[in-house]
């Protein structure tokens, strides 16, 4: 017996209109979503899902979008050309939408409270008791703890998860018929973000709603969706029932999407490699200070006693939770940071050196961070800022040698010295990450951290990065700490892996060991959530 169409989308075209010129972003796609079901829409970034999905309740920025072709049914009412008052009413209300970043989503300036409540009194009409009450109910059933105490809470207040759950909450606080689930759990801790899926399943379980899921995650797709639909570049190439899609993908991009996941392993520890750099009861504590005087009562302890060594030629790779203290130490190793306790580089003591003193060091050790397009500068040119580390470390270089140099640096992460001369905007996310890490390798480092380098790019573009990597490594002999989460990407580059929770190291050793024997209740529950999407141990996680 074939199931009820719920959604009927049919050849449906997006375009956008700036400075004079039009670009199709979405060409003629059809797809279908039923009743109590879920589909997936799959593709790397700027392939046309969420442009598509956005069109579905006409939230895109009109009258710069427009719609050449197409026709969007809802239950037989066509939503493309209903007015604005048939929209608002569906809005929330039948069909609700989770986004991405839920910071940006949700109002910096009202409790939590308010922003769920106001959606049930807008469609409900419900009264300020009876809104309260239905509140308190869809927090406790999104899992968040002592949800009377959250009420007054500003999302600032909450975590990364925390505040996912209350866009959850928001969503569902209508009981819809469509949840559109826009990349929900990309921002999160793998942990995190296993506990995110579960709680939509069994929610989509419970209320019998039907899902249109937009990831470019395909382990996400496979544990969450019946059907398929793969765009590439606007257009629908390939759809399939779920498990059909992943065991005999029909297209020659869903079989590239489907290879993406970085593979490969990284050379074995090798305990004997020179130490690089090492720290011994390394300590980042930040003071708590309240009253009038300001005294310190208590300190965030963001980094409690680590020792590490990093050797030449491998790859020390840190893992845990936002929060965990990781970007920290490495930000303290590099004397970003004030720090308690010896740092030795190079067989020398660098803890107690003047900014001055350190400089001559900057050039052999860099850092490559999370958000290329925050940590590029949009007003320099790609020359301008390959050559400003250059500028200081090398005063006497003509700008013809500069020059050479940066070129040298972009062909070695494999772009054209053509790129010299355009700016960030003008390039991919992947793109301005090669040329983030070509900003480090102009200066020719021996040691380079490597904070979440990948964690914003789609999975073939990581795969591009860690095979990247592992070259240059190979290449230059040089000495990464490579900082993340995503524990897929860590095993295909790192050596040696030290876990980190609540500022403390509660396991570490050889990748390979780590991997196959955790010996830690919480590397446990990380590599199950990492590995299966499954939420094990949720003791370890819980605390």
């Amino acid at each position: 017996m074939s199931k009820e169409v719920l959604i009927n989308v049919k050849n449906l075209s997006v375009a956008f209109r700036s400075s004079g010129v039009t670009t199709t972003a979405v060409k003629g796609v059809s797809f279908r979503i039923n009743r109590g079901e879920t589909v997936a829409l799959v593709g790397e970034s700027g392939s046309g899902k969420s442009v598509s999905a956005l069109s579905i309740l006409k939230l895109l920025p009109y009258p710069a979008a427009s719609h050449p072709t197409g026709e969007i049914f809802f239950e037989g009412r066509d939503l493309l050309h209903a007015d604005e008052g048939a929209l608002k009413r569906i809005r929330g209300d039948r069909i609700s939408m989770i986004f991405q970043e839920p910071m940006t989503s949700l109002n910096p300036l009202h409790p939590i409270e308010r922003q769920v409540g106001e959606i049930l009194q807008l469609h409900r009409r419900m009264s300020a008791s009876a809104t309260r009450a239905r509140v308190i109910e869809l927090l406790t059933k999104v899992g968040i703890p002592e949800p009377e105490k959250r009420l007054g809470a500003y999302p600032h207040q909450l975590s990364g998860g925390q505040r996912q759950r209350v866009m959850i909450a928001m969503a569902l606080a209508n009981e819809p018929d469509l949840l559109i689930a826009d990349e929900p759990t990309t921002a999160l801790d793998v942990t995190i973000q296993a506990q995110i899926l579960e709680l939509l399943r069994d929610l989509q379980r419970e209320m019998g709603m039907a899902m249109l899921l937009i990831t470019h995650d395909l382990g996400i797709v496979r544990r969450m969706a019946e059907r398929v639909y793969v765009m590439q570049r606007g257009e629908i190439v390939e759809e399939q029932p779920t498990e059909a899609l992943f065991t005999d993908p029909k297209h020659p991009y869903t079989r590239h999407l489907l290879a993406a996941e970085p593979k490969g392993e990284p050379p074995r520890f090798d305990a004997a490699a020179p130490v690089i750099a090492e720290t011994d009861d390394l300590r980042v504590w930040f003071p708590i200070k309240r009253g009038f005087l300001r005294k310190t009562v208590d300190h965030v302890k963001a980094v409690d006693g680590l020792s590490v060594k990093i050797r030449s030629g491998q790859t020390l790779g840190v893992v845990g939770e936002s929060g965990s203290g990781k970007t920290t130490l490495g930000l303290a190793i590099l004397r970003l940071i004030s720090s308690k306790g010896p740092i030795v580089y190079m067989g020398r003591r660098i803890d107690g050196l003047s900014p001055k003193e350190m400089r001559p060091l900057r050039r052999e050790m860099q850092v490559v961070f999370q958000d290329p397009y925050g940590s590029l500068s949009p007003r320099l040119s790609i020359f301008g800022i390959l050559e400003e580390g250059l500028l200081i470390q090398k005063p006497e270089w003509s700008e013809t040698q500069r020059r050479a140099q940066a070129t040298k640096a972009l062909e070695e992460v494999g772009l054209d010295a053509s790129a010299l001369d355009r700016y960030p905007h003008e390039f991919s996310g992947g793109q301005r990450q090669r040329i983030a890490i070509a900003r480090a390798m102009a200066l020719e480092p021996r040691f380079i951290v490597l904070d979440e380098p990948t964690s914003a790019l789609d999975m073939s573009v990581q795969a591009q990065i860690v095979d990247l990597l592992r070259e240059l490594q190979a290449k230059r002999d040089l000495a990464y700490v490579f900082i993340s989460h995503d524990l897929k990407v860590v095993r295909a580059l790192c050596n040696y892996v030290i876990v980190m929770r609540n500022g403390k190291a509660v396991e570490e050793g050889p990748a390979e060991d780590v991997f196959t024997s955790p010996k830690d209740d919480y590397t446990k529950a990380l590599l199950a959530a990492a590995f299966d999407l499954k939420v094990a141990h949720r003791a370890a996680i819980a605390g």
